[in-house]
C-alpha cells in the first residue's frame, strides 16, 4: 500500500506561503502512483518496458522484437540476416496502442548481427535504432551507427555483491574514454587495470561515471544520448563494464551512473527524436520540446508512455549492472519550463510562480520511490542550480525524494574569489558563511571542482592559481613563490571544500593532484585533438615533480574524511578574525585551524575550546606535502584553565591549515593547566627556531626562502 500524508508541514518558515502549492505538487505525485499501480502493487513491479519492449532471446529458442511506434504505418527489421532488404518475413505486425511485434526463428539472429529498423509513416520513411536497444555500434568506415544484437552464450558471473549503503559518498567522478594518458579513446578494461587502483589508493568510496549511455557524439561528454538503455560501444562491451563494476565492489567502492534523462540528442537517425516520424512520440509539442541552448529535445513527462520508458530505465541499469546510485543530470532544466536560463533564484517565489514543470517534478519523485523499491541501499544525487527547496527531502515529507543534492555554488564561489579577489583580501567570514549555507533538512555533496569547472573555455583552480607556472616550475629543484602559493591554497582549499561539507564530497579526475590540462574532447574546432581529453598520470608518477604532493595530500584527506562520524557534526565556528584572516572551527572532536593571510604568520594565539589534549592529524605545511614544515606535528596540545574558561594556544603559519583531534574529553582544570603550560612553553621555542615570532612580512618569507632551499637540497641529493 502507498503510504500518503497530505498534512505536510515544513521546517523553514520562509516555505510557509507556499505550502498550498507543496502540497498540491505532493498529492499530484500520489494520485499519479495511484493511477499505475491501483495501490497494490510497487511501482517497481509496475514499470517493466524494457523487459517487453526491444529484441528478446527466448528461453525455448527464437526470437521477439516489439516496438511502440504509434505514428508508423509499416516497420520491418534489416540487416546482415536479410542483405539489409524489406522481406516479408520480417516485417512487424501492428497491435493495440501503437505497439508492433515481430517473431523470428533462432536461426534468423546471431550474436553479435548488424540490425536496423525500416519504418515508413504518413510522407515518409526511415532508418531509425529500436527505442530500447541494449547495444550500438558505429562502423569504423562509414561512421553509420547501428543496432547490434547482444546475446553471449553465457552471462556475466558476478563475484560481489554491492557495497550496502554509503551514506557520507566520497565520490571521484570520472570519465573512463579520457581517464588514459594516450591519445584516444580508453576502455573499461583499462580503468579498470590502471585507474581503478589508484582511485582505492586515495581512498574514495565512490565512483562517478560519465558518459556511458550511448550518445552519437563523443565531443559531448555523453550528455547527448541517443539510445538510452545501451552502454556506449566506445568503451568497450556491456560485460566489461559489469567487470569493472565488479572490481570496484571487491574493493569496497560504490558506482554511481551519471544519468541522463534532463534531455536527448535531435539525431533522428540514431536517436528518438521523430522515431516514426512524429516529433512529438517521446517530446513536448512545439518550443517546449527543444531546448535551444543545447540544441536538444525535452521529454514531455506528462505522457504515460514516457514515464513507462524513463522509470524502467532507471530500474534496468540497476538490475542489469548493479549500480550503486545515480547522479541525475541537468535538474534544473527539467524543474523549469525555461530551464532556469538566465535566474539567478533570489527569491522563494521563483519556485512556485507556476513556471515550473510539475509533470517532471512527478517524475522525479516516482524515480526517486521506484529506485529505492528496487533497492534500498543505493543514493540518488540531484544536479541542480537553481535550489529548489525540498529536492533532497524524503517523498513522504512532501520532498522529491533525492538523497543528496549538489553544492552546486561552492565551486562557483572559488572560482569567483580567485579571480577577483587579491589574497589578502579573502574575507574569512564570507568563505565559512558560503560553505556551510546549506538546507539544514536537506543532505548535500560539496566539491571544489567538478567536470564542469575544467570544461572548454575554462580552467581547473590549480591552473588559474599557478597559470604558465605549471608547465615550467613544477619541479623539486627549483624555488618558485608562485607554485608555492598554488600548491598551499590548492590544498587549503580542498581541506576547507572537505570540512565544511555537509554529507559528501566530490573530486573529479586529476583534479586531486593539480591536473595542468583543461578538457576539452576532439572537435571540429581544435582538428579532431584527443590532446585535452585525457589524464597525464605521468605528472603525478614523476618523483621529480611536485604534483605527487598534493596527491598524498588528497590520500591523506580523504583518510581524515573516512573516520567514523567525519561529518555527522555540524561545523561550529570558534574564530573568525577577519583581519589575521584565521579560520577556526570545529566538527565534533576535530578542530580545523586555517589561516590565510598570505605572509603572517601567528604565534601564541589563544582561542576558547573544549578542554583536553589535541594532536595533529593532518598539516598542510607539512614537508610531505610540499610545505614548509613550520609545525612539528608530534607535538601534544593541551588546553590552558583561565578564568574558568578553556583556551588552546598554537602557532600559526602563513598560508597553511591543520587539522587537531580532540584525544582524552574533558580533564581535570588542574592537569589540564599544568599539562598546557609545560606543552606550550616546549611549543614556543620549536616554533620560534622554525620561523620566529608573529611575521611581518619580509622577515617571514625570507626565512621561508632560508628554509626551501635547505629542503631543495636535500631532495636533491637524496
Amino acid at each position: 500500500m502507498i503510504k500518503t500524508n497530505f498534512n505536510i508541514r515544513v521546517s523553514d518558515p520562509l516555505l510557509e506561503p507556499y505550502l498550498p502549492v507543496i502540497r498540491r505538487r505532493h498529492e499530484c505525485s500520489v494520485l499519479r502512483e495511484l493511477e499505475f499501480t491501483g495501490g497494490q502493487k510497487l511501482l517497481a513491479d509496475v514499470f517493466n518496458s524494457h523487459l517487453y519492449f526491444g529484441l528478446h532471446h527466448l528461453e525455448g529458442g527464437g526470437w521477439v522484437l516489439r516496438e511502440w511506434a504509434p505514428n508508423a504505418s509499416a516497420i520491418w527489421l534489416i540487416g546482415e540476416s536479410n542483405e539489409w532488404q524489406k522481406r516479408e518475413a520480417f516485417r512487424m505486425r501492428r497491435l493495440e496502442g501503437g505497439v508492433w511485434v515481430l517473431n523470428l526463428p533462432e536461426e534468423e539472429l546471431w550474436h553479435e548481427m548488424i540490425y536496423k529498423l525500416w519504418i515508413e509513416w504518413p510522407g515518409g520513411s526511415g532508418e531509425r535504432i529500436p527505442s530500447h536497444v541494449t547495444r550500438v555500434v558505429q562502423d569504423d568506415i562509414s561512421k553509420v551507427f547501428a543496432a547490434q544484437v547482444w546475446s553471449p552464450d553465457h552471462a556475466y558471473g558476478w563475484k560481489y555483491s554491492g557495497v550496502g549503503r554509503v551514506d557520507h559518498p566520497l565520490i571521484y567522478e570520472a570519465h573512463v574514454g579520457m581517464s588514459m594518458e594516450n591519445r584516444r579513446v580508453s576502455t573499461f578494461n583499462e580503468f579498470r587495470s590502471y585507474v581503478l587502483p589508484r582511485i582505492a589508493d586515495l581512498g574514495y568510496n565512490m565512483i562517478q561515471l560519465m558518459g556511458l549511455q550511448e550518445h552519437p557524439y563523443y565531443g559531448s561528454f555523453g550528455y547527448q544520448v541517443s539510445n538510452f538503455f545501451a552502454v556506449s560501444s566506445r568503451f568497450g562491451t556491456p560485460e566489461d563494464l559489469k567487470c569493472l563494476i565488479d572490481e570496484a565492489h571487491g574493493l569496497g567502492i560504490g558506482v554511481v551512473m551519471d544519468l541522463v534523462h534532463s534531455h536527448a540528442v535531435r539525431n533522428e537517425n540514431e536517436g528518438l527524436s521523430r522515431f516514426a516520424g512524429d516529433y512529438n512520440q517521446y517530446f513536448y509539442c512545439g518550443e517546449r520540446g527543444e531546448h535551444k541552448l543545447w540544441n536538444s529535445r525535452c521529454f514531455d513527462y506528462g505522457k504515460n508512455e514516457v514515464l513507462s520508458f524513463l522509470l524502467s530505465n532507471c530500474k534496468y541499469w540497476l538490475e542489469e549492472f548493479r549500480f550503486d546510485g545515480y547522479r541525475f543530470d541537468g535538474i534544473t532544466s527539467m524543474l523549469y519550463w525555461d530551464h532556469g536560463l538566465g535566474r539567478d533564484f533570489t527569491d522563494y517565489k521563483m519556485y512556485y510562480d507556476g513556471n515550473q514543470d510539475e509533470d517532471a517534478i512527478i517524475y522525479l519523485t516516482l524515480a526517486n520511490k521506484l529506485i529505492h523499491q528496487v533497492n534500498p541501499d543505493v543514493i540518488t544525487i540531484a544536479e541542480d542550480m537553481s535550489g529548489m527547496p525540498g529536492l533532497a527531502v524524503p517523498v513522504d515529507e512532501g520532498g522529491i525524494g533525492f538523497d543528496f543534492r549538489m553544492s552546486m555554488g561552492i565551486p562557483d564561489y572559488w572560482i569567483k574569489l580567485i579571480k577577483e579577489k587579491k589574497d589578502e583580501e579573502w574575507h574569512v567570514g564570507d568563505l565559512f558563511y558560503e560553505l556551510t549555507n546549506k538546507r539544514k533538512e536537506e543532505h548535500t555533496i560539496s566539491y571544489a571542482e567538478s567536470h564542469d569547472q575544467a570544461m572548454v573555455g575554462d580552467k581547473t583552480i590549480f591552473f588559474r592559481l599557478l597559470d604558465k607556472d605549471i608547465y615550467t616550475s613544477m619541479d623539486v629543484f627549483h624555488q618558485n613563490m608562485n607554485v608555492d602559493r598554488g600548491i598551499s591554497l590548492h590544498k587549503m582549499i580542498r581541506l576547507l571544500t572537505i570540512a565544511t561539507a555537509g554529507d559528501g564530497y566530490l573530486n573529479f579526475m586529476g583534479n586531486e593532484f593539480g591536473h595542468p590540462e583543461w578538457i576539452d574532447f576532439p572537435r571540429e574546432g581544435n582538428g579532431w585533438s584527443y590532446d585535452h581529453a585525457r589524464r597525464q598520470w605521468s605528472l603525478v608518477d614523476d618523483k621529480n615533480l611536485r604534483f605527487r604532493f598534493l596527491n598524498s595530500f588528497d590520500r591523506d584527506m580523504i583518510g581524515l574524511a573516512r573516520q567514523k562520524d567525519f561529518f555527522i557534526p555540524v561545523p561550529e565556528p570558534l574564530v573568525r578574525d577577519i583581519e589575521r584572516q584565521l579560520l577556526i572551527f570545529r566538527r565534533g572532536e576535530y578542530l580545523f585551524v586555517f589561516n590565510f593571510s598570505p605572509l603572517r604568520s601567528y604565534s601564541g594565539y589563544k582561542f576558547q575550546v573544549e578542554p583536553g589534549k589535541y594532536m595533529p592529524v593532518l598539516d598542510s605545511d607539512s614537508e610531505k606535502y610540499s610545505g614548509f614544515g613550520r609545525i612539528d606535528d608530534a607535538v601534544e596540545h593541551f588546553t590552558l584553565y583561565e578564568n574558568g574558561k578553556n583556551f588552546l594556544s598554537l602557532y600559526i603559519p602563513a598560508r597553511s591549515a591543520f587539522v587537531l583531534r580532540l584525544q582524552n574529553g574533558k580533564a581535570t582544570e588542574k592537569a589540564e593547566s599544568k599539562q598546557s603550560k609545560k606543552s606550550h612553553s616546549g611549543q614556543a621555542g620549536r616554533n620560534k627556531n622554525k620561523m620566529g615570532t608573529e611575521g611581518n612580512g619580509k622577515k617571514s618569507e625570507n626565512e621561508i626562502k632560508t628554509k626551501n632551499k635547505e629542503k631543495q637540497k636535500r631532495i636533491s641529493t637524496s
